[in-house]
């Protein structure tokens, strides 16, 4: 059975500017290990959200409720709300304990376990499997089931990969649906790279 591999140190999360670590999730691998079944994608789109100072948040300025105690709680770990009532959207939580930084991942490119990615979501097609924050943890099988879980283990884990990501090839844009969080809805706080850009390192010559 697939257990996780190459795992993002907790020094990875840690870090006190949660827009570079959003940028830096783009290219890793979410999995999850769900009753017995694998699958797994490679976050393409990710927003970056801050505790402090950004009306975006869920936790904004020191906002504690029983739905945000997580954010301000150990980097490394998964925040997971409903949305609408109808969508599971899965959160890293990042920075040190008390600052509530997350990062919100919206989209993956399917990897492992397409046809059970497929079930999940009813027989959809492969390009519509896992392109919006609702539709990939419907993919994957992530509810809020696994709020407040830590992403080192099973069932969910994040996964480093050899992918290169060029700065160049990040594209920045407002973060959607968060008109309420009035001038600072318009912060470039979303992050996307088109999988065609995504390639390996090339290993050194020795």
């Amino acid at each position: 059975m697939r257990s996780p591999e190459n795992l993002l140190p907790v020094s990875f999360y840690s870090r006190s500017d949660v827009t570079l670590v959003s940028r830096e999730l783009l290219g890793k691998r979410l999995c999850t290990l769900i009753d017995g079944h694998f699958t797994s994608g490679i976050i393409i789109e990710t927003e970056a959200y801050c505790g402090r100072g950004d009306k975006a948040c869920h936790a904004n300025n020191g906002k504690r409720t029983p739905r945000t105690e997580v954010m301000f709680g150990k980097p490394g770990h998964a925040y997971i709300y409903l949305c609408y009532g109808i969508h599971h959207l899965f959160n890293v939580v990042t920075n040190r304990e008390g600052l509530a930084d997350a990062v919100l991942v919206r989209a993956v490119l399917p990897e492992s376990g397409v046809e059970r990615m497929q079930q999940r979501r009813g027989g959809t097609t492969f390009k519509n499997l896992t392109s919006g924050p609702g539709k990939f943890t419907q993919a994957l099988g992530i509810t809020t089931h696994f709020n407040k879980t830590s992403l080192f283990t099973k069932p969910v884990w994040i996964e480093d990969t050899p992918l290169m990501i060029s700065p160049s090839d990040i594209a920045r844009s407002k973060r959607i649906g968060i008109d309420y969080a009035e001038e600072d809805a318009h912060r470039p706080w979303r992050y996307t790279i088109d999988p065609a850009s995504l390639k390996e390192e090339e290993e050194e010559e020795e």
